[in-house]
């Protein structure tokens, strides 16, 4: 008698997906400080209204039959300048997927960050609609910054 008597095999109807590589986050150089100014004010340090800054990156993928879909997410931290009050700002953040020299993603979002009465807190940024065709992952890079270009993706 079989051991494997009686037994069934259970066979997958989903095409198989091949695991892909989730790419690295790398902060651009030059790109990970924002400085907004009093109007008509540039590089004056009496004059900056806040800095924003962005440190630490990570990001999560998910692989499909067809794409990659990664959620890109990145800390920051925000400080009120000598011309700045408390409220709400809005930070001009891009997260680009490149290979090679092709683009694959880019994204300018508004982000927006309140800056307390204590003049300094800290956010985390998250784009969760990175999607990059499904190959791409093991070649692909994806960068975050600030980027006070015009908002057309």
């Amino acid at each position: 008698m079989s051991s494997g008597a009686g037994q069934q095999q259970v066979v997958s109807q989903q095409a198989p997906v091949i695991q892909g590589a989730c790419p690295q986050v790398f902060l651009r150089e030059g790109t990970s400080v924002h400085r907004a100014y009093a109007k008509g004010a540039k590089d004056d340090p009496q004059k900056v209204l806040y800095q924003a800054t962005l440190a630490a990156t990570t990001r999560q993928c998910v692989q499909t039959a067809d794409a990659l879909k990664i959620t890109v997410m990145a800390q920051g931290r925000i400080v009120a300048g000598p011309a700045g009050s408390p409220g709400a700002v809005n930070l001009p953040i891009r997260v680009a997927a490149t290979d090679g020299e092709n683009t694959l993603y880019s994204n300018l979002s508004k982000f927006s960050v309140t800056i307390p009465s204590e003049g300094t807190t800290q956010y985390v940024f998250t784009d969760a609609n990175v999607v990059i065709p499904g190959g791409a992952g093991s070649f692909a890079k994806i960068y975050v910054g600030f980027d006070e270009g015009p908002y057309n993706n």
